[in-house]
């Protein structure tokens, strides 16, 4: 029972609500917000994986990937809305930040911290191979074509270009979830368990506190987006103080919401289950681009709100580079550290590339 109940995992979300009415009446300290901001990102992770535990593989992996998704969607149309038409990049830039965070940095910190415990790791090639096939197909649809169509001048679909675009996205990652999760689930469950880890053998909870963390897991995705809304100018603030590209802004959000996948996708690959990682953070990367791009579409067609969604050279040359090489580093169904530290280092280069353009 104190495994599953632990008072912050509840706390964490309260104090987030508390915060959130007391913002309507009056200032609060950045510093206090983001601090229950993170508290709460993490009680979302936490009720995440019970309920996943509950529901088992690969569902329990989804689930954490569509919780973490829909936050990042939410915030990335609040804050459309708050910009109107500066917000014209922002959904291009957060879903690219989130695609090389993923790709390179959550990945490559899997494999390494993995290679450094246990030296080689194994997963399913069968399953990644079709989630990689899928992701190349959708970031390049979505952050490439649109700088070679010829319809509107610049990197942006025309409307129905944008819808065709956004239906297609949607219907690439409902046939991946159906194929994750119905019609060849075991190409993404492990191929068997080389430790005994306590997290993967220990009961399931019970009904009542799987509804419970349901209900906590909702409440936690509800507060986080409405504080992210409130730090929102805060954060752009500081970013426009640095003197730091717009691109930067992008780059916080993704790294905001990836933040409780990236702590169950490290915890995993510390057990020895790379698969569980794998699902993870490829499972993440196509829900973002799968959902946000159908969603950002919608809201710039019915409310006319710019969009802009091609990527620069600078970045289609790393985006390229990070396809190619995530291909090549999960195509063998084994992992060592150099492959990890390959991935760390291009995501350094996206880093400072983005500071330092």
């Amino acid at each position: 029972m104190q495994k599953y109940f632990q008072h912050w995992t509840w706390i964490a979300p309260a104090t987030a609500w508390l915060l959130i009415a007391a913002t309507l009446g009056g200032s609060i300290s950045v510093f206090l917000l983001g601090v229950v901001l993170i508290a709460t990102v993490l009680a979302a992770v936490h009720h995440a994986e019970l309920v996943a535990h509950r529901v088992g593989e690969p569902f329990g992996t989804f689930l954490l990937a569509v919780a973490v998704t829909i936050i990042e969607l939410g915030l990335i149309i609040t804050l459309m809305l708050a910009a109107g038409d500066n917000a014209a990049t922002l959904a291009r830039d957060t879903i690219f930040a989130a695609v090389m965070i993923i790709s390179n940095g959550l990945i490559g910190a899997c494999i390494f911290v993995g290679a450094i415990m246990h030296k080689e790791q194994i997963f399913k090639q069968t399953g990644v191979s079709a989630s990689l096939a899928t992701l190349c197909a959708l970031t390049i649809l979505t952050l490439v074509l649109p700088n070679f169509t010829v319809s509107e001048p610049g990197p942006v679909y025309s409307e129905s270009q944008l819808a065709f675009v956004a239906v297609v996205s949607f219907l690439l990652y409902a046939t991946f979830v159906m194929v994750q999760t119905v019609r060849h689930r075991d190409y993404f469950l492990p191929a068997k368990t080389l430790v005994a880890d306590e997290d993967v053998h220990a009961d399931p909870p019970s009904d009542g506190q799987t509804l419970f963390s349901a209900i906590a897991l909702i409440a936690c995705l509800g507060a986080v987006v409405l504080l992210a809304k409130t730090l929102a100018p805060a954060i752009e603030t500081a970013v426009a103080s640095a003197g730091a590209p717009r691109a930067v802004v992008g780059v916080i959000i993704a790294a905001l919401v990836l933040l409780p996948e990236s702590v169950a996708a490290v915890r995993a690959a510390m057990a020895n289950r790379l698969q569980t990682s794998i699902n993870l953070g490829l499972g993440s990367a196509l829900a973002t681009i799968g959902l946000t791009i159908p969603a950002v579409a919608a809201l710039s067609l019915t409310m006319g709100l710019p969009i802009a969604l091609g990527l620069d050279t600078k970045s289609m040359v790393l985006l390229f580079l990070t396809l190619l090489v995530t291909t090549l580093t999960l195509g063998t169904g084994k992992t060592t550290v150099l492959q990890g530290v390959v991935h760390i280092l291009i995501f350094a280069v996206f880093l400072f590339t983005t500071i330092v353009p």
